[in-house]
């Protein structure tokens, strides 16, 4: 079998004048966002589909140029074209979101064919089994409403099933605070509440709301600080118990391992569709497991994400939970696949069973989304 083809779909769901599909958790409507699929093709009619998230239009163009080097490949050889990739792209300094985010939408799509040609979901071909995995209730909602709308908003994911919340900090210590008591108020202990500041915490923010997420026993507190920002994330590890989380924009192993070491972040979010797909986020999960680190990925907002992610964590050892989405509406969860992340009354997802991903993209939903000029998010 040899790859013939690699194809690029660049899209967009919503417009500039249809800001209602989605929220970004931040209390804000978004409108159009610009998304890269990737499909990978076959001398032998079988293909394999894939994601790249981060900056789209930069990125299609580094899976163009990674494409040249791999057409007329065996495509399960995906160890080898994986190294070819980033032999390639270290040759000539592209690396970070730019050159992972290529990458891992190509390795997406081969782990998505390796599964076809073999007849095996890829939970089986990664040697795991088919079990329950815990999600969360997060995505791109439960942000800065008032304490009494975050409430009714959370109830509605707690009624499906849900048994973790995520909550949107970095507004102020002060509010924030208030809306992570009243939902621990209104839910009680049995509730996990875990939360996610976006980058938009100053050192001093994180030493004034570290005392009070202690007190109510949130499981993490995710992305304080940007992903560069070691030095800030070793002095808030100091402030107190609860466990510091990230890792969506930190790209291969590498840039993993120098997180492991600092030891100030302890909960991993690695993203398939942009820390280096699949096959380096397994080498990212061996890696924690070594430190005793639970891998809790990073879900961008699309079913080809969320498929992977299932999909993943059901074969590693130290998983976590999976990053549901419940935004009112997301066109890439709903419209572009069946939604592979549907909770059941204990609030599990379980891994789709056909082969591959398990899943098809709708190509004429791509056709007539076609991709708006300007930056990704609008």
């Amino acid at each position: 079998m040899k790859i013939t083809q690699i194809k690029t779909f660049l899209m967009q769901a919503g417009s500039p004048s249809d800001r209602a599909w989605a929220s970004d958790g931040k209390g804000h409507q978004t409108g159009s966002r610009n998304w890269l699929f990737v499909k990978v093709y076959t001398d032998e009619g079988i293909y394999g589909v894939g994601e790249c998230s981060g900056w789209p239009r930069v990125i299609e163009a580094a899976v163009r140029d990674l494409a040249e080097i791999l057409v007329g490949e065996d495509p399960t050889h995906i160890e080898k074209l994986w190294q070819k990739m980033m032999v390639a792209q270290m040759a000539h300094g592209v690396t970070g979101v730019v050159g992972a985010g290529a990458m891992s939408g190509i390795d997406m799509a081969l782990w998505d064919l390796r599964g076809k040609a073999l007849g095996l979901p890829l939970f089986k071909l990664l040697g795991g089994s088919r079990k329950p995995i815990p999600a969360y209730a997060g995505g791109v909602s439960l942000g800065y409403q008032p304490p009494d709308q975050l409430i009714d908003e959370a109830k509605k994911s707690i009624d499906h099933g849900y048994k973790a919340v995520k909550l949107r900090l970095g507004d102020s210590p002060k509010h924030d605070i208030q809306r992570v008591m009243a939902i621990r108020k209104a839910f009680g202990e049995d509730l996990v509440i875990l939360t996610d500041a976006n980058i938009g915490c100053s050192v001093e923010d994180v030493r004034q709301l570290m005392p009070a997420l202690d007190e109510l026993n949130v499981g993490w507190l995710e992305e304080p600080f940007p992903a560069h920002d070691y030095r800030s994330y070793r002095e808030a590890k100091g402030f107190g118990r609860t466990p510091l989380a990230a890792g969506e924009n930190h790209y291969t192993r590498f840039e993993f391992d120098r997180v492991i070491e600092d030891g100030a972040i302890t909960i991993l979010q690695p993203d398939l569709s942009k820390s280096g797909g699949l096959t380096e986020c397994l080498r990212i999960a061996s890696m924690a497991s070594a430190w005793k680190l639970p891998i809790h990925p990073h879900s961008s907002m699309t079913g080809l994400n969320h498929a992977a992610s299932i999909h993943f964590l059901a074969a590693i050892d130290n998983g976590g939970y999976f990053e549901g989405d419940v935004s009112k509406s997301n066109r890439y969860r709903d419209d572009l696949v069946d939604n592979p992340g549907k909770i059941d009354k204990d609030g599990n997802v379980w891994p789709l069973e056909k082969p591959g991903l398990g899943l098809e993209v709708n190509e004429e939903f791509l056709a007539k989304h076609p991709p708006i000029e300007g930056p990704g998010y609008v």
